[in-house]
């Protein structure tokens, strides 16, 4: 037995190991060389408005946004009208909804849009300079005209006396929580989100592991489904200002409108802060202005 033991420890050192795995792998001549990309403008680019990348673009934002505020909110339907949940998917079935839903339709899109999806996800890019005014708020358009069109499919399918008694899948802060509680768990919630973005995206990161990006999706979909576990008793989970403004104009009542505003504040402060934190901190690149 020893003998063995023996052969092997003198294999190991005849036949040492020639390439590391795991990230040792990638750097182990040192760090693959990276050069960081220029920072997008500030200001309006004409020049993108010639593109038909640009346009190509915001086009696979309104299709991944009508899909998803078609899924979820049809699933939101299911569970609410249910006599009682135990017979659908529940409160993890939606969360499960909305994160698998992004995992699915970031994993389809990034190669053309980015995958953004949500108007603070491009916000906290913008703010990041990963991308120009011009394309932000041509997303960020097509993104919200998407959830009002997939809402409004949605309302089409359930009919409207029943969309309406269903509440449309329409966020709002629920009852013994006040506004600010709402405010709070929009920005906490977004900032997880666009965090993840961030992390799950970088460029830095992607050059010394070439698994990140093939893995992008899948983080930035679970942290959309916490999200949702953590907060749906609370605001229902909007995260995303164009879901909550989709789901606001096709129910169109009183309630979808009551608290529309901490939809977009609170996730816009998430994203902001989520930008700011990656940026200044984890990367130690602070914002520069062109």
């Amino acid at each position: 037995m020893e003998g063995k033991e023996e052969d092997v420890r003198l294999g190991a050192n005849k036949f040492p190991e020639r390439q590391p795995i795991g990230t040792a792998a990638q750097s182990q001549d040192g760090a693959k060389d990276y050069t960081e990309p220029p920072p997008a403008s500030l200001l309006i680019e004409p020049g993108e408005l010639s593109s038909w990348s640009f346009y190509r673009a915001g086009i696979a934002e309104f299709i991944a946004t009508f899909l998803f505020l078609y899924i979820t909110i049809l699933t939101v339907m299911g569970v609410v009208k249910a006599p009682t949940k135990c017979t659908t998917v529940g409160i993890q079935g939606i969360a499960w909804a909305f994160g698998g839903m992004i995992f699915a339709l970031v994993y389809c899109t990034a190669g053309i849009s980015g995958g953004h999806i949500n108007p603070a996800v491009t916000f906290g890019l913008f703010l990041a300079r990963k991308l120009s005014l011009t394309r932000a708020v041509f997303y960020m358009v097509m993104q919200c005209l998407g959830a009002i069109c997939g809402a409004g499919v949605v309302k089409g399918f359930e009919g409207r006396r029943q969309y309406e008694s269903l509440k449309g899948g329409a966020n709002f802060v629920a009852p013994g929580y006040t506004k600010g509680d709402g405010l709070g768990a929009e920005i906490v919630g977004t900032f997880v989100l666009v965090y993840t973005v961030f992390s799950a995206t970088d460029a830095k990161r992607s050059a010394r592991d070439s698994h990140v990006p093939i893995l992008a999706p899948l983080p930035i979909g679970f942290a959309v489904f916490l999200v949702h576990l953590a907060t749906i008793p609370i605001t229902g989970t909007g995260i995303n200002p164009a879901r909550s403004l989709g789901a606001a104009i096709i129910f169109n009542k009183d309630l979808g409108w009551d608290d529309h505003w901490i939809f977009w504040v609170g996730p816009f402060i998430g994203a902001a802060l989520a930008a700011l934190y990656h940026q200044v901190v984890i990367r130690a690149m602070p914002f520069k202005s062109k």
